[in-house]
């Protein structure tokens, strides 16, 4: 036991050296970290704070009027955060669709060598560059606006979701497959009656959490003209109006942190028992031991 640790420990001080080590060839000159501290100070109270809330104010041009009692939904953070939230939404549903059957074919306990690394091969390559970069790659071929922005984040959730399917998939048991194969069920039959029904719970799982990482990133495709908030963050970026910036950073934080804590909390009703009755929605406002608590005690 002794002996085990210390080869662990042996194994981590040299993994850690080496990356002291790159990290050494990487940084031509330690003695520009001796000013950084004071920059930020200075960057921080001449340029960043106050946040300047006039970013959740209703925009001058065009004229809002869908909703006259609430300025605040007629303002660029706010529109501009709910063209994120429909982006993710969209690319979410859409290249869950997608992925789900590539992800059937991709799983080795359901098909060939051939035909599961062909369809690996494809999710590898949609999710080999960033969501950016396909971003990028959109507004050059249809334009600026939310619909680059889609497509980038379609195309790179089929990759990413796709690979966690896929996974799941394997991870199945063999006996429900077996007694598919047994009673002469096609592969169209047993991905429909028996490989998605005995994974819904790791599919929706993945699914909700890939919802919530297409918000945060979509707030990033924005600032290369892919819709979103992060087209007026790189607005104001250009004029060095950072104290606006940091209002809709602080605006971003707060929306992500909200929906990675009910993301976390819908996935958590997803588990692999399915013996605890799903709470109602009034549930999303509990705390998730408590919830499921409630929820135990009325299935009883």
């Amino acid at each position: 036991m002794i002996s085990g640790i210390s080869k662990a420990s042996a194994y981590l001080l040299l993994v850690l050296a080496f990356t002291i080590w790159i990290l050494n060839g990487l940084v031509d000159d330690w003695g520009r970290l001796s000013g950084s501290g004071a920059n930020l100070v200075t960057f921080f109270h001449e340029s960043l704070w106050p946040p300047d809330w006039s970013v959740i104010g209703p925009q001058v041009y065009p004229v809002c009027t869908a909703y006259p009692i609430f300025d605040f939904t007629c303002s660029t953070a706010w529109i501009g955060m709910m063209e994120t939230i429909k982006i993710a939404f969209v690319s979410t549903v859409m290249g869950t669709i997608i992925s789900l059957p590539i992800g059937i074919l991709a799983a080795r306990n359901l098909n060939s060598k051939i035909v599961s690394y062909s369809a690996r091969l494809i999710l590898a390559a949609s999710r080999s560059l960033p969501s950016i970069i396909w971003a990028i790659f959109f507004v050059i071929l249809v334009g600026f606006g939310p619909l680059s922005g889609v497509l980038a984040m379609t195309i790179y959730t089929v990759g990413y979701l796709g690979k966690l399917q896929y996974e799941a998939i394997e991870g199945m048991p063999n006996t429900p497959l077996e007694a598919a194969s047994s009673m002469g069920l096609s592969k169209l039959e047993t991905s429909l009656g028996v490989v998605i029904p005995e994974s819904a719970n790791h599919l929706i799982s993945q699914a909700i959490f890939m919802f919530e990482y297409n918000v945060r990133h979509g707030t990033v495709i924005g600032i290369v003209g892919a819709g979103g908030i992060g087209y007026h963050i790189n607005l104001y970026m250009k004029f060095l109006q950072y104290d606006k910036v940091i209002a809709y950073l602080i605006i971003i934080f707060a929306v992500v942190i909200v929906i990675d804590f009910l993301s976390i909390y819908a996935r958590s009703f997803f588990n692999e028992e399915g013996d605890v009755r799903r709470p109602p929605w009034l549930g999303v406002l509990l705390p998730a031991d408590l919830a499921i608590r409630v929820g135990r005690d009325r299935s009883q």
